[in-house]
Protein backbone atom coordinates (compact mmCIF):
# COMPACT_ATOMS: atom_id res chain seq x y z
CA UNK A 1 0.00 0.00 0.00
CA UNK A 2 1.08 3.79 -1.02
CA UNK A 3 2.25 5.09 2.52
CA UNK A 4 3.20 8.67 2.98
CA UNK A 5 6.80 9.12 1.50
CA UNK A 6 5.17 7.19 -1.83
CA UNK A 7 2.07 9.73 -1.93
CA UNK A 8 4.54 12.56 -1.11
CA UNK A 9 6.70 11.75 -3.97
CA UNK A 10 3.33 11.09 -6.03
CA UNK A 11 1.77 14.65 -5.60
CA UNK A 12 5.58 16.47 -6.25
CA UNK A 13 5.84 14.39 -9.77
CA UNK A 14 1.87 15.16 -10.51
CA UNK A 15 2.28 18.53 -9.38
CA UNK A 16 5.02 19.19 -12.44
CA UNK A 17 3.59 17.25 -14.61
CA UNK A 18 -0.21 18.75 -14.49
CA UNK A 19 0.70 22.49 -13.70
CA UNK A 20 -0.36 24.50 -16.24
CA UNK A 21 -2.88 21.97 -18.04
CA UNK A 22 -6.28 21.43 -18.17
CA UNK A 23 -8.25 18.58 -17.57
CA UNK A 24 -10.51 17.61 -21.04
CA UNK A 25 -11.74 14.54 -20.23
CA UNK A 26 -12.19 12.28 -17.49
CA UNK A 27 -13.45 8.30 -17.82
CA UNK A 28 -14.29 6.20 -15.29
CA UNK A 29 -13.85 3.12 -15.82
CA UNK A 30 -14.68 0.93 -12.30
CA UNK A 31 -18.07 2.49 -11.13
CA UNK A 32 -17.90 1.17 -7.34
CA UNK A 33 -14.47 3.33 -6.92
CA UNK A 34 -16.53 6.84 -7.19
CA UNK A 35 -17.83 7.31 -3.61
CA UNK A 36 -19.36 10.48 -4.55
CA UNK A 37 -22.11 12.17 -7.11
CA UNK A 38 -22.12 16.13 -5.77
CA UNK A 39 -20.32 17.51 -7.91
CA UNK A 40 -20.48 15.03 -10.68
CA UNK A 41 -17.05 13.66 -11.75
CA UNK A 42 -17.81 15.38 -15.43
CA UNK A 43 -17.74 18.74 -13.51
CA UNK A 44 -13.45 18.40 -13.36
CA UNK A 45 -13.94 18.57 -17.26
CA UNK A 46 -12.80 22.44 -18.63
CA UNK A 47 -11.00 23.05 -15.10
CA UNK A 48 -7.33 24.10 -14.48
CA UNK A 49 -5.06 22.35 -12.23
CA UNK A 50 -3.72 24.71 -9.86
CA UNK A 51 -2.08 22.18 -7.21
CA UNK A 52 -1.19 18.51 -6.35
CA UNK A 53 -0.90 18.08 -2.37
CA UNK A 54 -1.37 15.11 0.14
CA UNK A 55 -3.74 14.18 3.36
CA UNK A 56 -2.23 11.78 4.93
CA UNK A 57 -2.74 9.07 1.90
CA UNK A 58 -4.78 10.56 0.15
CA UNK A 59 -3.41 12.33 -2.86
CA UNK A 60 -5.74 15.43 -3.84
CA UNK A 61 -5.47 16.85 -7.40
CA UNK A 62 -7.12 20.83 -7.22
CA UNK A 63 -8.64 22.07 -9.69
CA UNK A 64 -10.34 25.48 -10.66
CA UNK A 65 -11.76 24.72 -6.58
CA UNK A 66 -12.80 21.09 -7.64
CA UNK A 67 -10.70 18.28 -5.68
CA UNK A 68 -10.11 15.07 -7.10
CA UNK A 69 -9.27 12.59 -3.95
CA UNK A 70 -7.92 9.04 -4.95
CA UNK A 71 -7.01 6.61 -1.49
CA UNK A 72 -5.11 4.13 -3.65
CA UNK A 73 -5.78 1.74 -0.99
CA UNK A 74 -3.49 -1.73 -1.27
CA UNK A 75 -3.30 -2.22 -4.45
CA UNK A 76 -3.68 1.03 -6.52
CA UNK A 77 -1.36 3.50 -8.34
CA UNK A 78 -1.02 6.05 -10.73
CA UNK A 79 0.39 5.76 -13.72
CA UNK A 80 1.48 8.93 -16.19
CA UNK A 81 0.85 8.56 -19.66
CA UNK A 82 2.89 10.47 -22.59
CA UNK A 83 -0.25 9.93 -24.60
CA UNK A 84 -3.52 8.26 -23.45
CA UNK A 85 -5.56 6.67 -26.32
CA UNK A 86 -8.21 8.54 -28.30
CA UNK A 87 -10.73 5.72 -27.31
CA UNK A 88 -12.78 5.94 -23.71
CA UNK A 89 -12.41 3.08 -21.80
CA UNK A 90 -14.96 0.26 -21.40
CA UNK A 91 -15.79 -1.00 -18.02
CA UNK A 92 -14.23 -4.49 -17.43
CA UNK A 93 -13.40 -6.41 -14.68
CA UNK A 94 -10.39 -7.93 -16.23
CA UNK A 95 -8.61 -4.83 -16.46
CA UNK A 96 -7.15 -2.92 -14.07
CA UNK A 97 -7.80 0.49 -15.14
CA UNK A 98 -10.40 2.81 -12.64
CA UNK A 99 -10.27 6.08 -13.99
CA UNK A 100 -8.29 7.86 -16.66
CA UNK A 101 -7.64 11.56 -16.29
CA UNK A 102 -7.14 12.91 -19.61
CA UNK A 103 -5.67 16.44 -20.37
CA UNK A 104 -5.52 19.18 -22.74
CA UNK A 105 -2.47 18.18 -24.73
CA UNK A 106 -3.60 14.04 -24.93
CA UNK A 107 -1.49 13.53 -22.25
CA UNK A 108 -2.67 11.61 -18.83
CA UNK A 109 -3.07 9.87 -15.93
CA UNK A 110 -4.07 5.83 -15.84
CA UNK A 111 -5.40 5.51 -11.90
CA UNK A 112 -5.33 1.47 -11.93
CA UNK A 113 -5.90 -0.89 -9.42
CA UNK A 114 -4.67 -4.73 -9.42
CA UNK A 115 -6.19 -7.65 -7.89
CA UNK A 116 -9.32 -8.83 -6.94
CA UNK A 117 -10.12 -7.22 -3.83
CA UNK A 118 -11.15 -3.72 -4.76
CA UNK A 119 -10.86 -1.31 -2.30
CA UNK A 120 -9.33 2.34 -4.68
CA UNK A 121 -11.75 4.97 -3.67
CA UNK A 122 -12.50 8.03 -6.04
CA UNK A 123 -14.10 11.46 -4.29
CA UNK A 124 -15.37 14.60 -6.20
CA UNK A 125 -14.92 17.54 -3.80
CA UNK A 126 -15.52 21.04 -3.09
CA UNK A 127 -13.41 20.71 0.14
CA UNK A 128 -11.17 17.86 0.92
CA UNK A 129 -12.91 17.91 4.52
CA UNK A 130 -16.01 16.60 3.04
CA UNK A 131 -14.21 13.31 2.35
CA UNK A 132 -14.56 11.28 5.64
CA UNK A 133 -10.93 9.55 5.80
CA UNK A 134 -9.84 12.84 5.23
CA UNK A 135 -11.76 14.71 7.67
CA UNK A 136 -11.17 12.22 10.23
CA UNK A 137 -6.91 11.91 9.92
CA UNK A 138 -4.75 12.56 12.82
CA UNK A 139 -2.06 15.00 12.85
CA UNK A 140 0.95 14.79 9.85
CA UNK A 141 4.32 13.55 11.40
CA UNK A 142 6.31 15.59 8.92
CA UNK A 143 5.10 19.22 10.28
CA UNK A 144 6.57 21.36 12.28
CA UNK A 145 3.71 21.13 14.73
CA UNK A 146 4.01 17.32 15.29
CA UNK A 147 6.35 18.34 17.99
CA UNK A 148 7.96 15.69 20.57
CA UNK A 149 5.41 16.85 23.27
CA UNK A 150 2.91 16.34 20.63
CA UNK A 151 3.46 12.84 20.06
CA UNK A 152 4.15 12.01 23.85
CA UNK A 153 0.59 13.13 24.60
CA UNK A 154 -0.61 10.87 21.95
CA UNK A 155 1.47 7.68 23.44
CA UNK A 156 -0.47 9.03 26.60
CA UNK A 157 -3.63 9.22 25.49
CA UNK A 158 -3.70 5.74 23.71
CA UNK A 159 -2.83 4.14 26.73
CA UNK A 160 -1.96 0.32 26.74
CA UNK A 161 -2.44 0.04 22.85
CA UNK A 162 0.27 -1.49 20.86
CA UNK A 163 2.41 0.74 19.33
CA UNK A 164 2.31 -1.15 15.84
CA UNK A 165 -1.64 -0.53 15.63
CA UNK A 166 -0.92 3.21 17.40
CA UNK A 167 1.62 4.11 14.73
CA UNK A 168 -0.72 2.58 11.88
CA UNK A 169 -4.37 4.37 12.73
CA UNK A 170 -4.99 6.96 10.37
CA UNK A 171 -7.24 9.22 12.80
CA UNK A 172 -4.01 8.82 15.79
CA UNK A 173 -1.02 10.01 13.52
CA UNK A 174 -1.59 10.11 9.18
CA UNK A 175 -0.19 8.69 6.27
CA UNK A 176 1.92 5.70 8.32
CA UNK A 177 0.73 2.16 7.14
CA UNK A 178 1.96 -1.60 7.69
CA UNK A 179 5.54 -0.72 6.06
CA UNK A 180 6.38 2.17 7.57
CA UNK A 181 5.58 1.76 11.25
CA UNK A 182 7.64 -1.98 10.78
CA UNK A 183 10.56 0.26 10.12
CA UNK A 184 10.02 2.97 12.29
CA UNK A 185 9.88 0.23 15.57
CA UNK A 186 12.80 -1.38 14.09
CA UNK A 187 14.85 2.19 13.95
CA UNK A 188 13.21 2.68 17.61
CA UNK A 189 15.00 -0.87 18.17
CA UNK A 190 11.01 -1.76 20.09
CA UNK A 191 8.42 -4.32 19.85
CA UNK A 192 5.23 -3.61 18.17
CA UNK A 193 3.18 -5.21 20.90
CA UNK A 194 4.76 -2.77 23.47
CA UNK A 195 2.15 -0.91 24.94
CA UNK A 196 1.97 3.02 24.32
CA UNK A 197 1.94 3.87 27.77
CA UNK A 198 4.61 2.07 28.55
CA UNK A 199 7.35 4.07 27.25
CA UNK A 200 9.84 6.10 29.09
CA UNK A 201 10.83 9.70 28.56
CA UNK A 202 13.96 8.11 26.85
CA UNK A 203 12.45 5.80 24.88
CA UNK A 204 9.43 8.36 23.54
CA UNK A 205 12.30 10.60 22.53
CA UNK A 206 13.82 7.54 20.55
CA UNK A 207 10.53 6.71 18.63
CA UNK A 208 9.93 10.06 17.82
CA UNK A 209 12.95 10.71 16.64
CA UNK A 210 12.84 7.14 14.61
CA UNK A 211 9.95 8.18 13.16
CA UNK A 212 10.53 11.14 11.83
CA UNK A 213 13.74 9.95 10.39
CA UNK A 214 12.45 6.89 8.91
CA UNK A 215 9.48 8.85 7.04
CA UNK A 216 11.85 12.07 6.38
CA UNK A 217 14.49 10.23 4.42
CA UNK A 218 11.87 7.86 2.88
CA UNK A 219 10.73 11.29 1.53
CA UNK A 220 14.32 12.69 0.52
CA UNK A 221 15.15 9.57 -1.46
CA UNK A 222 11.53 9.63 -3.22
CA UNK A 223 11.65 13.33 -3.67
CA UNK A 224 12.30 13.80 -7.69
CA UNK A 225 11.32 9.89 -8.99
CA UNK A 226 8.74 9.27 -11.14
CA UNK A 227 5.40 7.18 -10.34
CA UNK A 228 7.29 4.25 -12.18
CA UNK A 229 9.87 4.38 -10.12
CA UNK A 230 8.56 4.54 -6.64
CA UNK A 231 7.91 1.19 -5.65
CA UNK A 232 11.26 -0.34 -6.34
CA UNK A 233 13.05 2.28 -4.55
CA UNK A 234 10.53 1.60 -1.64
CA UNK A 235 11.33 -1.86 -1.71
CA UNK A 236 15.02 -1.64 -2.11
CA UNK A 237 15.06 0.58 1.62
CA UNK A 238 13.23 -1.70 3.63
CA UNK A 239 15.03 -2.92 6.78
CA UNK A 240 12.67 -5.50 8.06
CA UNK A 241 9.22 -5.41 6.16
CA UNK A 242 8.61 -8.10 3.90
CA UNK A 243 12.11 -9.08 4.84
CA UNK A 244 11.13 -12.37 6.68
CA UNK A 245 13.66 -14.85 7.12
CA UNK A 246 16.61 -12.37 5.38
CA UNK A 247 19.53 -11.11 8.16
CA UNK A 248 18.74 -8.09 9.76
CA UNK A 249 21.10 -5.50 8.51
CA UNK A 250 21.61 -3.73 11.12
CA UNK A 251 22.65 -7.27 13.76
CA UNK A 252 22.63 -9.96 10.83
CA UNK A 253 19.79 -12.09 12.89
CA UNK A 254 16.62 -13.69 11.09
CA UNK A 255 13.86 -11.29 10.37
CA UNK A 256 10.95 -12.85 11.78
CA UNK A 257 7.09 -12.98 10.83
CA UNK A 258 3.94 -12.44 12.57
CA UNK A 259 0.93 -13.03 10.49
CA UNK A 260 -2.95 -12.18 11.01
CA UNK A 261 -5.85 -12.73 9.57
CA UNK A 262 -5.20 -10.43 6.62
CA UNK A 263 -1.75 -8.92 6.92
CA UNK A 264 1.73 -9.29 8.42
CA UNK A 265 4.58 -7.74 10.75
CA UNK A 266 7.99 -8.00 10.23
CA UNK A 267 10.69 -7.62 12.87
CA UNK A 268 14.28 -8.53 14.34
CA UNK A 269 14.26 -10.20 17.53
CA UNK A 270 17.96 -9.36 18.57
CA UNK A 271 16.89 -5.42 17.57
CA UNK A 272 13.05 -5.33 19.33
CA UNK A 273 12.52 -7.97 21.27
CA UNK A 274 15.87 -9.02 23.33
CA UNK A 275 16.29 -12.31 21.25
CA UNK A 276 13.17 -13.55 22.03
CA UNK A 277 10.49 -14.73 19.26
CA UNK A 278 6.97 -13.08 19.52
CA UNK A 279 3.82 -15.39 19.83
CA UNK A 280 1.42 -14.85 17.31
CA UNK A 281 -1.15 -12.37 17.56
CA UNK A 282 -4.05 -14.92 17.63
CA UNK A 283 -2.63 -15.91 21.14
CA UNK A 284 -3.95 -15.23 24.10
CA UNK A 285 -0.64 -14.27 25.39
CA UNK A 286 2.62 -12.14 24.07
CA UNK A 287 5.65 -11.58 24.40
CA UNK A 288 6.76 -8.04 24.98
Amino acid sequence: MPELPEVEALALDLRSRLDGHAIAKIHLAAFSALKTFDPPLSALEGTMVDDVTRHGKFLDIEASGIHLCLHLARAGWVRWRDEVPTIPPKPSTKSTLALRVVLDDQSGLDITEAGTRKSLAVYVVRDPQDVPGIARLGPDPLTDDFTLERFAGILRAEGRKQLKGVLRYQSTIAGIGNAYSDEILHAAKMSPFKPASGLSDDEVAALYAALRTTLGDAVERSRGLHASELKGEKKSNLAVHGQTGKPCPVCGDTVLEVSFADSSLQYCPTCQTGGKPLADRRMSRLLK
